[in-house]
């Protein structure tokens, strides 16, 4: 499966700390779970407000749900989420389990229920889309 994260930083936010939300990025695309990543900017459409994309592949569900408590991504969310001012999630899959989506979001609700306070960060970002899966 591929999770793809569309964002845009908020006004005010320096190149440093531009600069420095890519690299946790980095550092979380590479933890153990992930069979390839992109780190960089968006190729869309720029009338949709993006200016930035993170990617990673991820072999399967067991890999995801690694990669969603990964120390490393943990850590990394609270020096990420402070500078977004616009976040969307999108995914896919070779994988045809109609019921995929609907795992991956249930997978997500018990991380927010596990880590409140990660939860309560991505209710910080002003425009935010991650799809439930249901």
């Amino acid at each position: 499966m591929v999770h793809i994260l569309r964002f845009a930083f908020k006004d005010g936010t320096t190149e440093e700390e531009k600069e420095g939300v890519l690299a946790t990025m980095r550092r979380t695309a590479a933890v153990g779970p992930v069979s390839f990543s992109a780190v960089g900017q968006d190729l869309g459409d720029p009338a949709e407000g993006f200016t930035h994309a993170y990617c990673v592949g991820i072999e399967d569900l067991a890999a995801l749900e690694r990669y969603m408590h990964d120390p490393v991504h943990l850590a990394g969310d609270a020096g990420i989420v402070p500078y977004l001012a616009r976040l969307s999630a999108v995914r896919l899959s070779d994988d045809m389990d109609p019921g995929l989506g609907g795992e991956i979001g249930a997978m997500h609700l018990r991380k927010v229920a596990m880590y409140p306070e990660w939860g309560r960060l991505l209710e910080t970002i002003p425009d935010v889309r991650i799809a439930s899966g249901a």
